[in-house]
């Protein structure tokens, strides 16, 4: 993955330009790691070789995966990046087009790229904070933090 800063001032912009191969959430976190991203969010688009993605079931309190096997078009991608027990987290969705024009959508789990992904990420000068949630099983941002 490559990157490169757009702008000095206030909410920082930085592009991430994926290669072909790349693991898209390890590499988002370990930028956001060397970064030392507290806040910031990103949308993105291109493709993937495969992935998993996932559908959060309420009553059980997990993620159904969803797997994907085939080439398929990262139509959007949109997510967060936010601090969960003093480490970056990131929680991102997308929506992935197959070739017959049909689409798969939910919460990123994993994914590899092909031919590449790029992604626009603006880092907010703030810091956010995730904690569990006891009713959900979820790790939600808390504002209060």
């Amino acid at each position: 993955m490559k990157t490169k800063k757009l702008g000095e001032e206030g909410e920082q912009t930085y592009a991430l330009v994926f290669e072909a191969g790349d693991d898209v959430v390890p590499c988002i976190l370990e930028f956001a790691r060397n970064g030392r991203l507290t806040a910031a969010h990103f949308s993105g688009i291109g493709g993937f070789s495969d992935a998993v993605l996932g559908y959060f079931d309420v009553a059980s309190k997990q993620y159904r995966p969803i797997a994907i096997h085939e080439q398929v078009e990262v139509v959007s991608m949109i997510g967060d990046v936010a601090i969960a027990d003093d480490e970056p987290a990131l929680h991102a969705h997308v929506v992935v087009g197959l070739a017959d024009g049909s689409v798969r959508a939910g919460h990123l789990l994993e994914a590899h790229v092909r031919p590449t992904l790029e992604i626009v990420l603006m880092q907010s000068p703030s810091s956010l904070r995730r904690r569990m949630d006891r009713a959900t099983g979820l790790p939600l941002l808390d504002l209060e933090l």
